[in-house]
């Protein structure tokens, strides 16, 4: 068996030894270099575009909205982005004039000598000022006025959470090229049939007449979800035009300034409980900043809807939620999608509610947490694989969270200490795979390919980005088979060679993807043993069963497509049912201490819980749980992009601050193991689920310390100074 051991990461030695070539170091024969002439103001009309006549045009390509052959629109869920401004811009940044040439110094000095002139428009900031909304849901559940009249204490707050940036190792990167009439897409993405669907519309071709193929691509963490089909399309503007390859690689000022962030938000509770802590009543608001187009908006915050009640059961909720549009570079997907805004918010009202109850947060989290049979804010019944409570227990337990609490609280009455102590806890439930329907829409397929020469390969348009997918993938074919791993590779995310089995996106990978890579290889199995009358258990005999099965082809293919579990039932129209057919859950302690000169924060100790099933590669899964924690802990913490007239003005990493090796504490890390009778050996979703919870785990950790409860990210030595004063 493959599954549950530590298989060597597949990927790992071509990156560790430098020898993997992402876009930037493909070389591509003639290829020249696109740039791309942005708006300097945050809305306005276009009045004219004017070209030095002093530079060189002849020797560049220069491509505006009027050399769209198709529809000037970057397609997703609404189409309202444009490729290229026409006419009219909405926000800083946003992309008017391309140009390419052979020499990228010389691109970058055309790009200078574009004038563009704008009639200035009242730009909108403020999301809370926004008349515009481009999505809202509402929750009810119960009978929100009976469940108040029922409360003894009613507990209020507010909590604000502020962009992030993905901060990728790798910069977007994309370059296009046609080749036998074939358009082709290569570069660093997440999802080749996004960037397809994407192009069909702006070029007005079909999906035989494009190809997308993914190059190795140095992370996305949803940064690379939506966006690329953006540069896509820029870049083959440009080599449609020059009749030559052309490459768009953004430097990082380029990167952050332009590109998606996570979705800044207000959460508002008004929260009713009895004496002893039972919530009987949960009226939650919820607002996020869309920036200046749709893009993945109302996805986004669908999800952050349907987690704002927490991992808790209360008989009368009601969440109202709306994303609006301001004049700032669009927001868009972010590891978490939502709901590490919202969970923030939940979270940390537990140690408001602490205080007025005068019961501890642990008492009053293991009092309404998720059990087996709770109903969620949607009416969903939560019939197996909740593993919310042994989280918590676990992670308290190895934490040792109780007896630190109290020896905290002695350090810190003692004035000749030089520093407060805190320790903080957080819990949270995660969606795996695509809210409500959303699987049913995709109908992703996946398969694998048998070739007559005895190769198996794993087809499916999930993208490697860091996450250790390859490896996933070949161990649940392994063991589908009953073969050894090695004998399993894994095709290239190529839209010409591989079915379209969804976005890599939603923790869906491993479970939605996985299971469907597993129940494709049971198909091949039962091929074997109809065919050849067993399964192949040696390299010599599957080189005979492959000559068997392929009977003469070159190779045969075995594919199959989601199918929607029964026991699943949702309604989009009133958001009520099954929002997900599972949840993973964890619970963290963040342990840390704050230095009473300078305000500084250092976190000792992370001790985390996290359910996810089934560890498919246990390593692969602590690995995520670590870096995705420290994500959050960077977000909680230290990251805080500046906006000034609706442009990033910190889009450096010298100034937007980011965790690094070094600010990363040691972390104790626990597998629970609830398995999902829907998932491939039991597997839910792991990529997102270690972002939910740092952030008010820290700023309990933080109000434990210095008494403060501070509502709002990042908490940094600024705003903790702030407080005690």
């Amino acid at each position: 068996m493959s599954v549950g051991k530590n298989e060597p990461r597949r990927d790992g030695p071509a990156k560790l030894t430098g020898r993997a070539l992402y876009l930037d170091d493909v070389p591509i024969p003639g290829c020249w270099h696109g740039v791309t002439v942005r708006s300097s103001v945050p809305h306005g009309k276009i009045k004219s575009i004017r070209y030095d006549p002093g530079f060189a045009w002849d020797e560049c390509v220069v491509v505006t909205a009027k050399d769209i052959p198709g529809k000037n629109v970057v397609a997703l869920i609404e189409s309202d982005q444009p490729l290229l401004a026409d006419g009219i811009v909405r926000h800083r940044e946003e992309a008017i004039v391309l140009i390419a040439h052979a020499d990228r110094a010389t691109a970058y000095e055309a790009a200078k000598r574009v004038t563009i002139e704008y009639e200035p428009l009242p730009p909108v900031f403020d999301m809370e000022k926004s008349d515009k909304t481009f999505k809202s849901f509402l929750i009810e559940r119960g009978d929100l006025d009976a469940g108040f009249s029922a409360a003894d204490v009613v507990v209020e707050g507010e909590y604000r959470t502020p962009s992030q940036e993905q901060a990728y190792i790798e910069n977007n990167a994309i370059a296009a090229y046609e080749e036998n009439g074939i358009l082709i897409i290569t570069g660093s993405l997440q999802c080749p049939y996004y960037v397809l669907k994407a192009m069909k519309q702006i070029f007005n071709r079909d999906e035989s007449k494009i190809r997308v193929i993914q190059t190795v691509t140095g992370g996305g963490f949803g940064g690379k979800e939506e966006y690329p089909s953006m540069i896509a399309g820029h870049a083959a503007l440009l080599a449609l035009k020059a009749g030559r390859p052309v490459k768009i690689v953004y430097d990082r000022h380029e990167d952050m300034a332009a590109t998606t962030k996570r979705h800044p938000a207000i959460v508002r509770h008004r929260t009713g409980l009895t004496k002893d802590g039972t919530l009987v009543a949960q009226d939650i608001e919820v607002v996020m900043d869309g920036g200046a187009y749709a893009t993945l908006s109302a996805v986004v915050l669908s999800r952050g809807t349907l987690h704002a009640a927490g991992a808790y059961e209360c008989q009368n909720v009601r969440v109202r939620s709306k994303v609006v549009m301001t004049h700032t570079p669009p927001n868009g997907a972010f590891r978490g999608f939502g709901a590490p805004q919202t969970l923030f918010a939940v979270e940390l009202h537990w140690e408001k509610i602490a205080d007025q109850l005068k019961i501890d947060s642990l008492t009053l989290r293991r009092r309404n947490i998720f059990k087996l049979g709770s109903t969620t804010a949607t009416g969903q019944r939560l019939l197996e694989s909740v593993g919310a409570e042994e989280c918590l227990q676990r992670t308290v337990k190895k934490s040792q969270y109780v007896s630190k609490r109290k020896a905290y609280d002695r350090w810190n009455k003692n004035p000749r200490n030089p520093t407060w102590k805190g320790i903080g806890l957080s819990v949270c439930h995660h969606g795996a795979g695509f809210t409500g329907s959303g699987e049913v829409y995709l109908a992703s397929r996946a398969g694998i390919a048998l070739t007559r020469s005895g190769e198996l390969i794993v087809l499916a348009a999930s993208t490697e980005i860091g996450q250790g997918t390859n490896t996933m993938f070949a161990q649940v074919a392994a063991d589908a088979l009953g073969a050894p791993v090695s004998w399993f590779s894994v095709e290239t995310p190529d839209t010409h060679k591989v079915p379209d089995s969804g976005p890599t996106v939603a923790s869906r990978t491993c479970m939605v993807v996985g299971g469907l890579v597993s129940r494709a290889t049971q198909e091949l199995k039962r091929a074997f043993e109809a065919e050849y009358g067993r399964v192949p258990q040696t390299p010599a005999d599957l080189k005979k069963a492959a000559a068997a099965l392929c009977a003469g082809a070159p190779a045969r293919r075995f594919e199959v497509s989601y199918e929607k579990p029964p026991e699943v039932a949702w309604d989009d129209a009133t958001y009520r049912g099954d929002a997900y057919g599972v949840y993973s859950y964890a619970a963290i302690v963040v342990d840390l201490e704050i230095d009473k000169l300078t305000y500084e924060v250092r976190v000792r100790k992370v001790t985390t819980a996290q359910d996810i099933g089934k560890a498919i590669n246990p390593l692969l899964a602590k690995g995520q749980i670590i870096g995705g924690s420290t994500q959050g802990l960077g977000w909680a913490l230290l990251e805080e992009p500046i906006f000034k007239d609706g442009v990033m003005v910190n889009s450096q990493l010298t100034n937007y601050v980011i965790p690094t090796s070094l600010d990363t504490p040691p972390f104790d890390v626990i597998l629970v193991e609830k398995p999902y009778s829907r998932g491939p050996f039991g597997a839910k979703g792991v990529g997102e689920l270690p972002m939910d919870i740092p952030g008010p785990a820290v700023a309990a950790a933080i109000k434990h310390a210095t008494g403060r409860l501070i509502a709002t990210l990042p908490q940094t030595p600024e705003r903790i100074a702030s407080s005690l004063t």
